[in-house]
């Protein structure tokens, strides 16, 4: 994507951001808006006449959890005779707490979990008479319509099990398949009358290599590439006697080998059928395959060749080149785990952004092992949620700009 329409894309996503209420949060855990009334514990002062509920998020030392302070005429009343509910409304979850005396605070009775993302309803009971408040708490979501989304790259995924690979790294190098070079040589010795390739031409399979009149009928013939390729050496100038010798050779890049060094502490791991990522070291080209073999023999280094095949149908691996591979040495299954393509940081969390409907949210993540492009989620995230895999900045930065996130 260009920079105008980079440009064009914040410029409509500045449009479609988050609610108009979201807001910087306050220690309470609410986007609270700039009227919001604070207490005296700095939390969100709820009244009605009279009385009124101070409400807090506390998390100092602790996890979160909901503290209420209950007044009439601003003095505290006996906690026994108030009667507290909080129900939270989330993107995709309902909670409700049941409130305890405690020292002298009412106590919420389970923890308030990441993120502090929902719409908050208070019901108070005190004398008799029920008294109810509601507000909008959000951090780390925002909207963004479909076709923005699509637009600005981002992709999603259901989260879900995965096989995670343990794998080792090994270096090594690009050569020749030897299954796709060929050595061309005249089929009968004569004088070389023209030569129509050279060093470094590509050439079908059947294309004309050279022209050659035989010694023995003097008929002339041509000489034909067997498979198609790139001259890698020719070995052959017109008025010359073909003798025996090989003329041409022509290499088929479309596959070549990775050959690596297996050092021998890590021989037992190295198994031929093992998957392996092999990346170029100067570029960004990651090719997938299989170990073909291990060499029985060890060079001058102690190490041992472990050769893989790779499909190079664009040539990205050259011959001589230096590549880093990650080889699977084993294999688990995981009940859930996330694409790392999609983490972001967020406060002091790793979190995905879960996607329902327009809306995304952040999700702080439990994070387990990480192998390759997967690492195992252990909370923090439901199996089954629709996360982002690609793009994920674009919708923290949207968060960012909305002010939609606070800090503890």
């Amino acid at each position: 994507m260009n920079k105008y329409a980079l440009l064009i894309l914040a410029l409509t996503l500045s449009a479609c951001g988050a609610p108009e209420n979201n807001s910087a949060e306050g220690h309470d855990g609410a986007d609270a808006p700039a009227q919001a009334v604070k207490g005296p514990h700095n939390g969100r002062l709820l009244a009605d006449g009279s009385f009124a509920i101070e409400l807090a998020i506390f998390e100092t030392g602790l996890p979160p959890e909901y503290h209420a302070w209950p007044t009439l005429d601003g003095k505290p009343v006996p906690l026994d005779q108030v009667d507290l509910t909080v129900q939270l409304t989330r993107l995709n979850k309902n909670e409700e707490f049941s409130f305890a005396p405690q020292a002298d605070y009412l106590r919420g009775d389970h923890v308030v979990r990441e993120p502090h993302s929902f719409i908050v309803k208070v019901i108070a009971i005190h004398a008799g008479k029920t008294r109810e408040w509601s507000y909008e708490s959000f951090e780390g979501r925002t909207t963004i319509a479909s076709d923005i989304a699509e637009a600005a790259g981002i992709k999603t995924e259901v989260a879900g099990s995965a096989q995670l690979a343990q794998t080792l790294t090994l270096y090594g190098r690009i050569v020749p398949d030897p299954a796709h070079e060929r050595q061309v040589s005249a089929r009968y010795p004569g004088l070389i009358r023209a030569v129509s390739k050279k060093l470094g031409d590509h050439v079908d399979a059947g294309a004309a290599l050279a022209q050659i009149e035989s010694n023995e009928s003097l008929q002339t013939y041509t000489v034909t590439a067997p498979i198609g390729g790139i001259v890698t050496a020719r070995n052959a100038n017109q008025g010359e006697q073909s003798g025996d010798r090989a003329l041409f050779a022509i290499m088929d890049p479309s596959s070549v080998w990775a050959e690596l060094s297996v050092f021998p502490r890590d021989r037992t791991k190295v198994r031929a059928g093992a998957a392996v990522r092999v990346k170029s070291a100067d570029s960004d080209v990651v090719v997938e395959g299989k170990v073909d073999r291990v060499d029985v023999l060890a060079g001058a280094n102690q190490a041992v060749t472990a050769r893989v095949t790779l499909k190079n149908p664009n040539g990205e691996f050259v011959s001589g080149g230096f590549v880093t591979a990650e080889v699977a040495v084993a294999e688990r299954t995981v009940p859930l785990a996330v694409k790392t393509t999609g983490l972001q940081p967020f406060r002091d969390f790793t979190v995905v952004y879960e996607q329902v409907g327009d809306t995304y949210e952040v999700r702080m993540l439990e994070l387990g092992e990480q192998h390759g492009e997967w690492v195992e989620v252990l909370g923090g995230l439901e199996p089954g949620a629709r996360y982002v895999t690609e793009s994920s900045y674009v919708i923290k930065a949207d968060i960012e700009k909305s002010g939609a996130s606070h800090v503890h």
